[in-house]
């Protein structure tokens, strides 16, 4: 779980990203949460754009994302979300 302090350490650090997931109308299936994953692993922050066709709600797809994969929901805007999770790899430059 992270602090408030790390929240917005991380919200402020989202700003510059640009959406490397996007959700389309086939909504979160077990390849969206693979792939989702395997991106997490690397960048440990990232950015989901959910899009219209997709049906589904951001607290929708946050709260399944960060239950399938046990990560921490950073911020949600609009049809963006933002989630954070700490790498395992140890070439990876930690962000927190």
């Amino acid at each position: 779980m992270i602090t408030t302090k790390e929240r917005a350490k991380l919200r402020g650090l989202a700003q510059k990203l640009e959406p490397c997931v996007q959700i389309g109308k086939g909504g979160i299936t077990k390849t969206v949460i693979d792939g989702v994953n395997l991106v997490l692993e690397k960048r440990e922050l990232i950015k989901i754009r959910l899009l219209q066709n997709s049906g589904l709600e951001t607290d929708e797809v946050m709260t399944a994302l960060c239950d399938a994969l046990n990560c921490d929901p950073v911020q949600q805007i609009g049809s963006v979300v933002v989630i954070y999770k700490k790498s395992k790899r140890k070439d990876v430059k930690h962000i927190l």
